[in-house]
């Protein structure tokens, strides 16, 4: 029998739209995702979208402390309900993005968190970002989210799904796509597929970098017509201040080829483009 599934029957629970809900309702993919966490008991552990709590209740077995943070103000007061016994919770009713990371844990600022989750498909993009924001505050993350989104952040170069948030996560981040998770698994069914992925971070990119914000403003603009070569791109990025002649001249300096797309360079080719450029 599904945890979930009785608790929405008991509280006459509604998904709500304005909020992306999609409940998962397999305890084995909930014990799933926990495990990939690699937790230790001494461990400090951020959910996002708590919803109902089953996950938080194993959460709260396995580490210190549990913050568990939803946005839907119906399902704190089931949460509170649900969870008065486990004492090393916290609830918390915000927004996810507006979230800071280090109040997890105030007492020891030193210590990363572990931040597990099924979180909103339709703002999993700001999720991700707010979470690199905040990478010297987080050793990694557990998420699950639309299958489409977790096979474009793991993509490799030189494959369409390969983009934006690929190169600026892993500059940052090892991503790990780890299982997939059938729709059936979900209330109300979603119309796609999901996957959990592994995000953790480091203490510095992966590559020096002159200028990190120059560089996530580079990819920006080297993808803005997935279309167009790399050379075209660059030539409206405003703040490269050389000529058509002077850029290419970079280019082959790096000897990375002006016709190429964006989506064929490395994350180490970024970089050196980065570099140069900042």
């Amino acid at each position: 029998m599904s945890t979930t599934l009785d608790l929405l029957r008991i509280h006459r629970v509604r998904p709500l739209r304005k909020y992306g809900q999609s409940f998962l309702t397999d305890d084995q993919v909930f014990l799933k995702i926990v495990a990939a966490g690699n937790l230790k008991k001494d461990d400090v552990a951020v959910e996002i979208g708590a919803g109902l709590g089953v996950m938080t209740a194993m959460l709260a077995d396995r580490v210190s402390r549990v913050v568990a943070v939803e946005v839907d103000p119906n399902l704190v007061d089931i949460l509170r309900e649900n969870l008065r016994e486990k004492k090393n919770v916290e609830i918390v009713n915000r927004d996810i993005l507006t979230y800071d990371f280090p109040e997890a844990d105030p007492m020891t600022p030193e210590r990363k968190i572990k931040v597990m989750g099924n979180i909103p498909y339709n703002i999993t993009s700001e999720i991700l970002f707010h979470l690199l924001a905040c990478r010297n505050h987080v050793h990694s993350a557990v998420l699950l989210m639309q299958k489409e989104v977790a096979d474009r952040i793991t993509a490799d170069p030189g494959v369409k799904a390969y983009g934006i948030p690929t190169v600026i996560l892993s500059m940052y981040a090892d991503l790990e796509n780890l299982f997939d998770v059938s729709n059936r698994c979900f209330y109300p069914v979603p119309a796609v597929q999901s996957s959990v992925i592994r995000l953790t971070f480091h203490n510095a990119p992966r590559y020096p970098l002159k200028d990190e914000e120059f560089f996530r403003r580079l990819v920006r603009a080297a993808f803005a017509q997935r279309r167009k070569t790399l050379l075209n791109n660059l030539k409206s990025f405003r703040k490269i201040e050389v000529s058509a002649a002077g850029l290419a001249a970079v280019l082959a300096g790096l000897g990375i080829d002006g016709a190429r797309r964006a989506e064929s360079l490395t994350l180490a080719e970024f970089a050196a483009l980065s570099n140069a450029f900042s």
